[in-house]
């Protein structure tokens, strides 16, 4: 694996995998909805819009016309703490995937006509997202739980600030958010030998600027959203303190989560969906940020159901926070971790994504077998230790539906320890 920093502070990161012809490439940001001020919200995910609207270079069409021509995928996405630009091609194709990408990453045209044309896009976008409910309350999730924070705010933003953003805000965001030490180029797949000289050429006029600002840790807040909308369901999210990235314990919480809600053996999917056919989605899943993570529950259930399905679900947590789990249930939930790892990993660009989202966020790397060990390792004690985390603050508690009653009804302080 390459790990090597350039002089101007860019750090690469390569993993060559025998066998394979193909390889991504990815240009990853430390930036996304959490980095953003008030007026911004909603400034990260414009600006990985307006990348693909053409430079000096090469117009969009331009752009879509080589990678199809070369038969490759480009995209980019942005999530609450990073922004990534990334393709997919043949070997053979990398300089030139890498030439376009950095074109579009360095010198974007943000013409106003082009802004006001993408603008409407994300118009859109936002409208699709508030007319899909069970899309919709996670976000409302994440408000209950961190009230006014920044990682509670949505990343395609709000319809008036988006419509008010101008090339000159755009240009400053990226002055103070797009730098070199801010930044990481990953790729994975047929790496080829010359692979930092490649990079070189494209990259080492990038210039620092700017400094990191603080990003302040968000308050478990425990509090309760509702959307009033006429759906046929209510659609419910239930959240948890959780950990970050890197804390020691991690495993142990993807494991209670794998049991809790993670998949179709797990124990709400079996009462509440297998059992009684009270849902046909019922979840659990576990985000975690760089100082903070977040457990949810999503459930969509007719109205007359509702409170029937958040009976079951309370049970099923008190259960779990007084007796714990069995060593079956220990020992198959590490199987699961262990083979969702290992089958994970075996595409170019899952792999890109592993180590450029680690060397981001966290400036280190595990081996496979490192972390099977730390799943291996995983103990009942350890179990306890997340439970009693869980279970330190009432529930944060959101919900989209037709009338709030059956989520003020609810004790939120009742599960806490």
């Amino acid at each position: 694996m390459i790990n090597h920093r350039l002089d101007n502070g860019l750090r690469v990161v390569a993993e060559g995998m025998p066998g394979f012809r193909s390889v991504s490439f990815g240009i990853w940001v430390r930036t996304g909805s959490r980095n953003e001020r008030p007026s911004e919200n909603g400034i990260s995910h414009f600006i990985e819009h307006m990348l693909f609207k053409g430079t000096p270079r090469h117009s969009a069409r331009e752009i879509a016309d080589i990678f199809d021509g070369i038969g490759g995928n480009v995209n980019a996405f942005t999530t609450k703490e990073y922004t990534c630009y990334y393709a997919k091609v043949l070997d053979d194709h990398l300089p030139v995937a890498v030439d376009v990408l950095s074109d579009m990453f360095f010198n974007p045209k943000l013409d106003p006509d082009d802004m006001e044309k993408e603008k409407k896009v994300i118009l859109e976008e936002i409208a699709m997202y508030e007319d899909t409910p069970d899309d919709l309350v996670h976000d409302l999730a994440s408000r209950a739980a961190y009230g006014e924070h920044p990682l509670a705010w949505s990343i395609l933003g709000l319809k008036d600030r988006l419509l008010a953003f101008s090339p000159g805000d755009l240009r400053d965001y990226m002055r103070r958010r797009y730098r070199p030490d801010n930044t990481v180029i990953a790729l994975a797949g047929r790496v080829p030998p010359n692979v930092l000289d490649m990079i070189r050429e494209r990259f080492s006029a990038f210039p620092p600027a700017g400094s990191e600002e603080a990003a302040e840790a968000p308050d478990f807040a425990g509090g309760l959203v509702f959307h009033e909308k006429k759906t046929e369901q209510n659609h419910l999210c239930l959240s948890l303190p959780g950990y970050p990235y890197d804390h020691p314990n991690l495993y142990g919480m993807i494991l209670l989560n794998n049991l809790i809600g993670g998949g179709m053996s797990s124990r709400l999917f079996q009462e509440i969906r297998e059992k009684r056919g009270l849902a046909y989605s019922v979840y659990s899943y576990h985000s975690a940020h760089t100082d903070c993570g977040l457990f949810t529950i999503y459930a969509g259930t007719a109205p007359e159901q509702t409170r029937e399905v958040l009976d079951i679900t309370l049970e099923t947590l008190a259960d779990v926070r007084d007796h714990g789990i069995t060593d079956a249930e220990l020992a198959r939930g590490k199987e699961q971790l262990k083979g969702n790892l290992i089958l994970s990993l075996e595409s170019t660009g899952s792999r890109m994504n592993r180590i450029g989202k680690n060397e981001l966020l966290l400036g280190r790397h595990h081996s496979i077998d490192e972390l099977i060990d730390r799943i291996d390792r995983v103990s009942h004690d350890d179990i306890r230790r997340c439970l009693d985390h869980l279970f330190s603050r009432p529930l944060a508690v959101a919900m989209v539906g037709v009338s709030d009653a059956p989520i003020t009804a609810l004790r939120r302080d009742s599960l806490v320890l």
